[in-house]
């Protein structure tokens, strides 16, 4: 088990360090990287998605390359601007409701990626569960003056989720109300979303993400937790595997953060990755390699995790 500690180049999710475990099995690397706020039960999840790259390995992909959006931070119009431009995607996914952030930023901002990509482009913008139904539906309809795919996660629960869908005509993707649900499926159930984002390590593995794609019935964009080249390889697996893929996706991530665990990062290419598994650098993870305090709370967390998935408390000697 090795612990890395990486930093992001800008403020992400509120978070400025970018955590987690790598671990290593007969099937290659996994990673362990649930943020901050997750318990042991929620932890669970994204250690049974690290054993599986570890020691199962993945289904047989059915594509080579995958399609991929550039993201951009809750940052100022000329930083979006020339984030979206030197990223060679043709399609975006910007970051709004910003904490300390107004409304006006969150127009210029997607106004400037627009004008980065071009008519052709495609935009998305994602709120993180940020706004209530009212404002929601207010702002999708200011938003969409620059001809949004579609908004992700408007409003945090899957009720509210339901009720802006019937206010707006932009289509509505849902991420935390599914990876963070007890029952994925619920969303297409409550009539909340028409587009499923799907995160490998919050649910479970590329397997269980599959099963979950298989069962709600909608159409899926897969999407990275903000992790290392491990990680992203785990969604670029299950973005291969998937019987259909109808839309970019967010896999290229890298560009968050400062360094990697691998000497050749899974980095867009014209506006796609291919499907591979890089190796891990063992120079790259001395590099990045945090302090004893760090390390000893991430062994703590994974024990922690562990013990959720299995039942067995840490120390027991199983």
């Amino acid at each position: 088990m090795r612990v890395y500690s990486i930093p992001m180049r800008t403020r992400f999710r509120g978070i400025t360090q970018r955590e987690g475990v790598l671990l290593h099995g007969p099937a290659g690397w996994g990673e362990f990287s649930p943020f901050a706020e997750y318990g042991p039960a929620e932890c669970a999840r994204w250690l049974a998605a690290a054993r599986e790259a570890a020691f199962d390995g993945w289904p047989a992909p059915l594509r080579d390359r995958i399609p991929v959006n550039v993201t951009v931070p809750a940052v100022g119009p000329d930083q979006a601007h020339a984030l979206t431009a030197a990223s060679g995607c043709r399609t975006a996914k910007v970051k709004v409701a910003e904490r300390g952030q107004d409304e006006a930023d969150d127009l210029a901002r997607v106004e400037a990626v627009r004008a980065a990509l071009g008519p052709a482009g495609k935009v998305r913008v994602d709120v993180n569960g940020g706004w209530d139904v009212d404002t929601a539906a207010r702002m999708i309809r200011a938003l969409d003056r620059f001809d949004l795919e579609y908004v992700e996660q408007p409003c945090a629960t899957l009720e509210e989720l339901a009720r802006v869908r019937l206010r707006v005509d932009v289509p509505v993707a849902a991420d935390e109300s599914i990876r963070r649900a007890e029952d994925p499926l619920k969303v297409r159930a409550a009539g909340a979303a028409d587009i499923a984002v799907l995160k490998v390590q919050p649910l479970g593995g590329v397997r269980a993400a599959l099963r979950v794609a298989e069962s709600c019935g909608l159409p899926v964009v897969v999407s990275s937790a903000v992790e290392t080249s491990v990680g992203l390889a785990a969604g670029l697996a299950l973005a291969a595997a998937l019987p259909e893929l109808p839309f970019a996706c967010g896999l290229a991530t890298l560009s968050l953060l400062e360094d990697d665990v691998v000497r050749d990062p899974l980095r867009p290419e014209d506006g796609a990755i291919p499907v591979r598994r890089p190796e891990v650098d063992q120079d790259a993870l001395r590099r990045v390699e945090p302090g004893p305090d760090t390390a000893a709370g991430w062994r703590r967390r994974t024990a922690g995790a562990a013990e959720a998935l299995d039942g067995v408390p840490a120390g027991s000697g199983r």
